[in-house]
Protein backbone atom coordinates (compact mmCIF):
# COMPACT_ATOMS: atom_id res chain seq x y z
CA UNK A 1 0.00 0.00 0.00
CA UNK A 2 2.83 2.21 0.96
CA UNK A 3 4.66 1.55 -2.44
CA UNK A 4 1.38 2.32 -4.48
CA UNK A 5 1.02 5.40 -2.47
CA UNK A 6 4.28 7.20 -2.98
CA UNK A 7 3.88 6.19 -6.56
CA UNK A 8 0.66 8.11 -6.74
CA UNK A 9 2.37 10.81 -5.19
CA UNK A 10 5.05 11.01 -7.70
CA UNK A 11 2.91 11.05 -10.23
CA UNK A 12 1.59 13.94 -8.97
CA UNK A 13 4.86 15.53 -8.12
CA UNK A 14 5.77 14.88 -11.84
CA UNK A 15 2.41 16.38 -13.16
CA UNK A 16 3.34 19.56 -10.67
CA UNK A 17 6.42 20.00 -12.11
CA UNK A 18 5.10 20.04 -15.48
CA UNK A 19 2.47 22.32 -14.44
CA UNK A 20 5.62 24.69 -13.75
CA UNK A 21 6.49 24.98 -16.82
CA UNK A 22 3.78 27.00 -17.78
CA UNK A 23 3.83 29.17 -14.85
CA UNK A 24 7.49 29.95 -15.89
CA UNK A 25 5.59 30.58 -19.40
CA UNK A 26 3.24 32.72 -17.83
CA UNK A 27 5.15 34.75 -15.65
CA UNK A 28 8.15 35.80 -18.89
CA UNK A 29 4.64 37.00 -20.38
CA UNK A 30 3.90 39.02 -17.45
CA UNK A 31 7.70 40.53 -16.73
CA UNK A 32 7.56 41.33 -20.67
CA UNK A 33 4.30 42.91 -20.42
CA UNK A 34 5.50 44.97 -17.32
CA UNK A 35 8.26 46.26 -19.73
CA UNK A 36 6.17 46.86 -22.34
CA UNK A 37 3.37 49.20 -20.25
CA UNK A 38 6.79 51.01 -18.88
CA UNK A 39 7.33 51.87 -22.46
CA UNK A 40 3.49 52.49 -23.39
CA UNK A 41 3.31 54.91 -20.11
CA UNK A 42 6.36 57.00 -21.15
CA UNK A 43 4.90 57.21 -24.71
CA UNK A 44 1.08 58.46 -22.83
CA UNK A 45 3.31 60.76 -21.12
CA UNK A 46 4.79 62.42 -24.17
CA UNK A 47 1.48 62.79 -25.91
CA UNK A 48 -0.26 64.03 -22.47
CA UNK A 49 2.22 67.11 -22.33
CA UNK A 50 2.68 67.91 -26.01
CA UNK A 51 -1.58 68.03 -25.27
CA UNK A 52 -1.54 69.91 -22.23
CA UNK A 53 1.04 72.54 -24.41
CA UNK A 54 -0.86 72.76 -27.63
CA UNK A 55 -4.06 73.57 -25.41
CA UNK A 56 -2.67 76.75 -23.53
CA UNK A 57 -1.20 77.95 -26.76
CA UNK A 58 -5.08 77.24 -28.52
CA UNK A 59 -6.38 79.32 -25.23
CA UNK A 60 -4.30 82.37 -25.21
CA UNK A 61 -4.93 82.43 -29.09
CA UNK A 62 -8.57 82.62 -28.19
CA UNK A 63 -8.15 85.61 -25.32
CA UNK A 64 -6.52 87.38 -27.85
CA UNK A 65 -9.86 86.90 -30.61
CA UNK A 66 -11.84 89.67 -31.35
CA UNK A 67 -15.27 88.24 -31.24
CA UNK A 68 -17.79 89.97 -32.96
CA UNK A 69 -20.96 88.06 -33.64
CA UNK A 70 -23.24 85.70 -31.71
CA UNK A 71 -22.05 83.00 -34.38
CA UNK A 72 -18.39 83.59 -32.88
CA UNK A 73 -19.19 83.84 -29.31
CA UNK A 74 -20.60 80.60 -29.81
CA UNK A 75 -17.96 79.37 -31.15
CA UNK A 76 -15.36 80.21 -28.37
CA UNK A 77 -17.94 79.05 -25.95
CA UNK A 78 -17.77 75.66 -27.46
CA UNK A 79 -14.16 75.48 -27.75
CA UNK A 80 -13.73 76.40 -24.16
CA UNK A 81 -15.80 73.59 -22.97
CA UNK A 82 -14.23 71.41 -25.68
CA UNK A 83 -10.90 72.31 -23.99
CA UNK A 84 -11.89 71.65 -20.43
CA UNK A 85 -13.50 68.47 -20.92
CA UNK A 86 -10.23 67.59 -22.90
CA UNK A 87 -8.20 68.62 -19.37
CA UNK A 88 -10.46 66.77 -17.37
CA UNK A 89 -9.96 63.54 -19.07
CA UNK A 90 -6.58 64.33 -19.42
CA UNK A 91 -6.16 64.98 -15.83
CA UNK A 92 -7.72 61.30 -15.06
CA UNK A 93 -5.30 59.80 -17.51
CA UNK A 94 -2.42 61.11 -16.14
CA UNK A 95 -3.18 60.09 -12.35
CA UNK A 96 -3.72 56.62 -14.25
CA UNK A 97 -0.45 56.37 -15.54
CA UNK A 98 2.14 58.67 -13.75
CA UNK A 99 4.14 57.75 -10.94
CA UNK A 100 4.75 60.49 -9.02
CA UNK A 101 3.77 60.41 -5.43
CA UNK A 102 4.98 63.00 -3.78
CA UNK A 103 7.56 64.01 -1.05
CA UNK A 104 6.06 63.42 1.69
CA UNK A 105 5.38 59.51 0.65
CA UNK A 106 8.99 59.06 -0.29
CA UNK A 107 9.82 60.33 3.02
CA UNK A 108 7.23 58.17 5.01
CA UNK A 109 7.51 54.77 2.61
CA UNK A 110 10.81 55.18 0.51
CA UNK A 111 10.64 54.09 -3.18
CA UNK A 112 7.21 52.13 -2.71
CA UNK A 113 5.15 52.44 -6.05
CA UNK A 114 1.94 53.44 -4.42
CA UNK A 115 0.00 54.02 -8.03
CA UNK A 116 -3.62 51.40 -8.15
CA UNK A 117 -3.27 50.81 -11.65
CA UNK A 118 -6.94 50.20 -12.35
CA UNK A 119 -10.36 52.24 -11.29
CA UNK A 120 -11.75 49.88 -9.95
CA UNK A 121 -8.77 49.58 -6.98
CA UNK A 122 -9.12 53.01 -6.88
CA UNK A 123 -12.59 53.39 -5.63
CA UNK A 124 -11.64 50.84 -3.28
CA UNK A 125 -9.02 51.91 -1.77
CA UNK A 126 -11.15 55.71 -1.35
CA UNK A 127 -14.05 53.59 -0.20
CA UNK A 128 -12.15 52.21 2.68
CA UNK A 129 -10.24 55.61 3.57
CA UNK A 130 -13.90 57.20 3.83
CA UNK A 131 -14.82 53.97 5.91
CA UNK A 132 -11.44 53.97 8.16
CA UNK A 133 -12.48 58.05 8.71
CA UNK A 134 -15.98 57.52 9.81
CA UNK A 135 -15.10 54.20 11.57
CA UNK A 136 -12.21 56.08 13.85
CA UNK A 137 -14.19 59.24 14.48
CA UNK A 138 -16.88 57.02 15.96
CA UNK A 139 -14.18 55.54 18.70
CA UNK A 140 -13.01 58.77 19.28
CA UNK A 141 -16.35 60.34 20.26
CA UNK A 142 -17.04 57.15 22.30
CA UNK A 143 -13.62 57.48 24.05
CA UNK A 144 -13.92 61.25 24.92
CA UNK A 145 -17.14 60.65 25.89
CA UNK A 146 -15.98 57.88 28.08
CA UNK A 147 -13.26 60.22 28.96
CA UNK A 148 -15.76 63.23 30.26
CA UNK A 149 -17.80 60.77 32.30
CA UNK A 150 -15.48 58.68 34.17
CA UNK A 151 -12.24 61.85 34.28
CA UNK A 152 -9.13 58.91 34.31
CA UNK A 153 -5.92 60.08 33.24
CA UNK A 154 -5.51 56.32 31.61
CA UNK A 155 -8.51 57.37 28.84
CA UNK A 156 -7.06 60.14 28.76
CA UNK A 157 -4.01 59.05 27.47
CA UNK A 158 -5.73 56.23 24.75
CA UNK A 159 -7.60 59.75 23.30
CA UNK A 160 -4.05 61.32 22.96
CA UNK A 161 -2.65 58.05 21.14
CA UNK A 162 -5.99 57.27 19.46
CA UNK A 163 -5.70 60.72 17.63
CA UNK A 164 -2.01 60.85 17.27
CA UNK A 165 -2.51 57.07 15.29
CA UNK A 166 -5.71 58.60 13.59
CA UNK A 167 -4.12 62.02 12.19
CA UNK A 168 -0.92 60.34 11.16
CA UNK A 169 -2.53 57.33 9.40
CA UNK A 170 -4.77 59.88 7.60
CA UNK A 171 -1.65 61.82 6.16
CA UNK A 172 -0.50 58.90 4.73
CA UNK A 173 -3.80 57.67 3.27
CA UNK A 174 -4.38 61.41 1.96
CA UNK A 175 -0.92 61.14 0.18
CA UNK A 176 -1.74 58.02 -1.46
CA UNK A 177 -5.27 58.94 -2.77
CA UNK A 178 -3.54 62.28 -4.18
CA UNK A 179 -0.90 60.11 -5.69
CA UNK A 180 -3.98 58.69 -7.56
CA UNK A 181 -6.32 61.18 -8.47
CA UNK A 182 -8.24 62.42 -5.17
CA UNK A 183 -7.54 66.92 -5.63
CA UNK A 184 -6.50 67.41 -1.66
CA UNK A 185 -4.86 70.27 -1.91
CA UNK A 186 -4.28 73.66 -0.14
CA UNK A 187 -4.97 74.70 3.06
CA UNK A 188 -7.17 71.67 3.79
CA UNK A 189 -3.93 69.27 3.17
CA UNK A 190 -1.44 71.54 5.44
CA UNK A 191 -4.46 71.57 8.05
CA UNK A 192 -4.05 67.99 8.66
CA UNK A 193 -0.07 67.74 8.77
CA UNK A 194 -0.80 71.11 11.99
CA UNK A 195 -3.33 68.76 13.52
CA UNK A 196 -0.75 65.75 13.69
CA UNK A 197 1.24 67.85 14.92
CA UNK A 198 -1.14 69.21 17.67
CA UNK A 199 -1.80 65.86 18.62
CA UNK A 200 1.96 64.81 18.98
CA UNK A 201 2.12 67.65 21.73
CA UNK A 202 -0.78 66.72 23.57
CA UNK A 203 0.41 63.09 23.86
CA UNK A 204 3.49 64.44 25.77
CA UNK A 205 1.71 67.27 27.83
CA UNK A 206 2.54 66.34 31.32
CA UNK A 207 -0.28 65.52 33.54
CA UNK A 208 -0.77 68.77 36.01
CA UNK A 209 -2.79 71.82 37.12
CA UNK A 210 -2.23 73.37 33.78
CA UNK A 211 -3.59 70.44 32.08
CA UNK A 212 -6.31 69.82 34.32
CA UNK A 213 -7.73 73.06 33.70
CA UNK A 214 -7.68 72.90 29.87
CA UNK A 215 -8.69 68.82 29.81
CA UNK A 216 -12.53 69.15 30.13
CA UNK A 217 -13.08 72.30 27.70
CA UNK A 218 -10.12 70.07 25.23
CA UNK A 219 -12.43 67.02 25.60
CA UNK A 220 -15.65 69.05 24.78
CA UNK A 221 -14.25 70.18 21.57
CA UNK A 222 -13.15 66.68 20.59
CA UNK A 223 -16.81 65.89 21.03
CA UNK A 224 -17.82 68.56 19.28
CA UNK A 225 -15.59 68.06 15.74
CA UNK A 226 -16.13 64.53 15.99
CA UNK A 227 -20.35 65.32 15.94
CA UNK A 228 -18.99 67.91 13.02
CA UNK A 229 -17.10 64.50 11.08
CA UNK A 230 -20.42 62.86 11.20
CA UNK A 231 -22.64 65.36 10.12
CA UNK A 232 -20.42 66.47 7.26
CA UNK A 233 -19.52 63.30 6.42
CA UNK A 234 -23.20 62.16 5.83
CA UNK A 235 -23.84 64.62 3.70
CA UNK A 236 -20.75 65.41 1.71
CA UNK A 237 -21.05 61.56 0.29
CA UNK A 238 -24.83 62.27 -0.90
CA UNK A 239 -23.97 65.78 -2.64
CA UNK A 240 -20.35 64.18 -3.77
CA UNK A 241 -22.40 61.16 -5.29
CA UNK A 242 -25.06 63.66 -6.81
CA UNK A 243 -22.19 65.97 -8.51
CA UNK A 244 -20.34 62.77 -9.51
CA UNK A 245 -23.36 61.65 -11.62
CA UNK A 246 -23.47 65.09 -13.29
CA UNK A 247 -19.97 65.00 -14.43
CA UNK A 248 -19.09 67.75 -11.72
CA UNK A 249 -16.93 66.06 -9.69
CA UNK A 250 -14.05 63.66 -10.26
CA UNK A 251 -14.66 59.99 -8.90
CA UNK A 252 -11.64 59.77 -6.54
CA UNK A 253 -12.68 63.37 -4.86
CA UNK A 254 -13.32 62.69 -0.96
CA UNK A 255 -15.35 63.76 2.00
CA UNK A 256 -13.48 66.83 3.58
CA UNK A 257 -12.81 69.06 6.49
CA UNK A 258 -14.36 72.73 5.98
CA UNK A 259 -16.36 74.26 3.36
CA UNK A 260 -15.22 73.86 -0.33
CA UNK A 261 -16.91 75.43 -3.73
CA UNK A 262 -18.69 72.30 -4.58
CA UNK A 263 -20.39 71.93 -1.68
CA UNK A 264 -22.56 75.77 -2.00
CA UNK A 265 -25.81 73.51 -3.82
CA UNK A 266 -26.97 71.69 -0.97
CA UNK A 267 -24.49 71.80 2.12
CA UNK A 268 -24.59 75.72 2.79
CA UNK A 269 -26.49 74.91 6.35
CA UNK A 270 -23.43 73.36 7.27
CA UNK A 271 -21.69 76.79 7.75
CA UNK A 272 -23.16 78.07 11.02
CA UNK A 273 -21.75 74.49 12.45
CA UNK A 274 -18.05 74.98 10.77
CA UNK A 275 -17.71 78.84 12.60
CA UNK A 276 -18.51 77.27 15.47
CA UNK A 277 -15.91 74.85 15.60
CA UNK A 278 -13.97 77.73 14.35
CA UNK A 279 -14.74 79.42 17.41
CA UNK A 280 -13.91 76.89 19.45
CA UNK A 281 -10.51 76.78 18.56
CA UNK A 282 -10.52 80.40 19.15
CA UNK A 283 -11.39 79.84 22.42
CA UNK A 284 -8.97 77.29 23.21
CA UNK A 285 -5.89 79.71 22.24
CA UNK A 286 -7.21 82.06 24.58
CA UNK A 287 -7.60 80.23 27.33
CA UNK A 288 -4.37 78.69 26.27
CA UNK A 289 -2.46 81.87 26.24
CA UNK A 290 -3.93 82.75 29.36
CA UNK A 291 -3.03 79.54 30.99
CA UNK A 292 0.55 80.55 29.72
CA UNK A 293 1.14 83.28 31.84
CA UNK A 294 0.13 81.34 35.18
CA UNK A 295 2.25 81.85 38.17
CA UNK A 296 2.20 77.97 38.12
CA UNK A 297 2.52 76.95 33.89
CA UNK A 298 6.44 75.64 33.64
CA UNK A 299 5.19 73.60 30.63
CA UNK A 300 5.89 74.04 26.72
CA UNK A 301 3.12 72.85 25.66
CA UNK A 302 0.48 75.57 26.54
CA UNK A 303 1.82 78.32 24.36
CA UNK A 304 2.31 76.16 21.92
CA UNK A 305 -0.72 74.20 21.67
CA UNK A 306 -2.31 77.62 21.74
CA UNK A 307 -0.50 79.00 18.79
CA UNK A 308 -1.59 76.00 16.91
CA UNK A 309 -5.44 76.57 17.67
CA UNK A 310 -5.03 79.79 16.97
CA UNK A 311 -3.30 79.23 13.61
CA UNK A 312 -6.11 75.83 12.89
CA UNK A 313 -8.89 79.29 13.43
CA UNK A 314 -7.10 81.82 11.02
CA UNK A 315 -6.76 79.31 8.87
CA UNK A 316 -10.16 77.87 8.83
CA UNK A 317 -11.82 81.17 8.85
CA UNK A 318 -10.10 82.97 6.13
CA UNK A 319 -10.43 79.95 4.01
CA UNK A 320 -14.23 79.29 4.64
CA UNK A 321 -14.68 82.89 4.08
CA UNK A 322 -13.05 83.11 1.06
CA UNK A 323 -14.72 80.67 -0.48
CA UNK A 324 -18.05 81.66 0.63
CA UNK A 325 -17.26 84.99 -0.77
CA UNK A 326 -16.10 83.07 -4.23
CA UNK A 327 -19.28 81.68 -4.65
CA UNK A 328 -21.23 84.83 -3.33
CA UNK A 329 -19.82 86.84 -6.27
CA UNK A 330 -20.19 84.12 -8.82
CA UNK A 331 -23.71 83.73 -7.98
CA UNK A 332 -24.29 88.05 -8.17
CA UNK A 333 -22.55 88.00 -11.38
CA UNK A 334 -24.49 85.39 -12.71
CA UNK A 335 -27.90 86.98 -11.59
CA UNK A 336 -26.71 90.02 -13.72
CA UNK A 337 -26.09 88.32 -16.93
Amino acid sequence: METCSLNGLSSEWNALSEELHLLESEYKNYQNAVNESINYRKKCMQQINHQKYRMSQIEEALKRCKVNSDEDKANVSNLLKAIKERKNYLHETEDTISQSKGRYLRIILGGINTKILTKEDKLKYKEQYERFKIIVTGVILVVSLLDLVFSYRAIDAILHFLMVWYHCTLTIRESILIANGSRIKGWWRTLQFITTVKAGIMIVWPDGLMYDLFRTQFVLYIVYTSLLQFLQFYYQQGCLYRLRALGERYDMDVTLSGFHSWMWKGLSFLIPFLYIGYAFQLYNAVTLYKLSFHEKCVEWQVLVVAIIFFALFLGNTITTSLVIRQKLKARRKDKNE
